[in-house]
């Protein structure tokens, strides 16, 4: 087993070539070497292996029945080597393959941030390309190849076809409002006090309407006659602080204005609104390396931040 230990890449690659080629003289010139150094090689890998690899075959040679069955070991090392100083060249190549994430805005806030931080402490160069969106258009984005991934809630079945959903954590709907609101603080908010003020909802076709809508019907909660519907978590956060709305959104959209207590969550039940979060991507098609060291990042975050959120993540 210590022999192990004194095989280096170039035995690899001198046995290939001879292999491929039948000829040491041949595979000496494809990797401009010397015929002594490729003969000196095979001679040091013969050793190592312990048993001979090559033969003699009249002015020729050939690979021996112990080479026959070291060359299929040989060759998928070989190629699995190249292939990572591919995928690695691919990092350090400002021109190399672009990373694009497609974002629901309910989770735009959450996570991706900090994995862009991280992703540039890295030192990786390609070029990162981030949109929002509803969720049908991004997953035909994605099933197009115009996206890598696409992050957001689970995808109702219909929506999966040729898709996989990989979980990273949980989260909830609330219904927040800005800390200078009259309910806010109350223990207590009746039906009757949600429809004095307008209600900002997510639209007919987002993702986590359906959990909104039967959240309602489980709680008695008529739909608001001041219901505006959006998506924009721009609009929704310039809203919700001037104008004493109540916004019903994903809490991890929020999540940092409610860490420093400029939005505050109303007292009412939403359990039954969560749902998991995580990457949708195409499942015909692996992730190129670039891709795949950023969905890596979002996984880690994810994983390292469930027991510091129990309210935000429920694994």
């Amino acid at each position: 087993m210590n022999n192990i230990r004194r095989l280096k890449l170039r035995h690899l690659e001198a046995f290939v070539e001879v292999a491929r080629l039948s000829s040491v003289s041949r595979a000496a010139e494809v990797l401009n070497l010397t015929q002594p150094a490729v003969t000196r090689t095979i001679r040091e890998l013969e050793e190592i292996c312990g048993r001979p690899l090559i033969e003699k075959d009249g002015r020729g040679i050939k690979i021996s029945q112990f080479g026959e069955m070291f060359l299929k070991h040989a060759g998928t090392s070989l190629a699995a080597a190249r292939n990572g100083i591919n995928a690695l060249a691919q990092f350090s190549a400002e021109d190399g393959p672009m990373i694009r994430l497609g974002a629901l805005p309910t989770v735009s806030a959450a996570l991706i941030p900090d994995a862009v931080d991280t992703y540039i402490a890295s030192g990786m160069r390609n070029r990162l390309h981030i949109v929002t969106g509803e969720n049908k258009v991004l997953l035909n984005q994605l099933r197009n190849g115009e996206l890598d991934m696409v992050m957001g809630r689970l995808p109702a079945p219909e929506n999966m076809q040729n898709l996989t959903f990989e979980p990273l954590y949980r989260e909830s709907v609330v219904f927040a409002v800005d800390a200078s609101h009259p309910l806010a603080g109350d223990a207590q908010v009746s039906v009757d006090q949600l429809g004095a003020y307008p209600v900002l909802m997510p639209s007919a076709d987002s993702i986590i309407r359906p959990f909104v809508d039967r959240l309602f019907i489980e709680q008695g909660i008529p739909e608001p006659q001041n219901a505006i519907e959006t998506v924009s978590d721009s609009f929704g956060r310039a809203f919700t602080r001037a104008h004493m709305a109540i916004w019903i959104i994903s809490r991890g959209v929020i999540s940092a204005e409610i860490q420093s207590g400029q939005f505050v969550e109303l007292p009412i039940d939403t359990s039954s609104t969560r749902g998991s979060v995580g990457l949708v991507v195409r499942s015909d098609q692996s992730l190129g390396p670039a891709s795949q060291f950023f969905a890596d990042i979002l996984k880690n975050l994810a994983a390292a931040s469930l027991p510091a959120n129990k309210s935000l993540m429920d694994a």
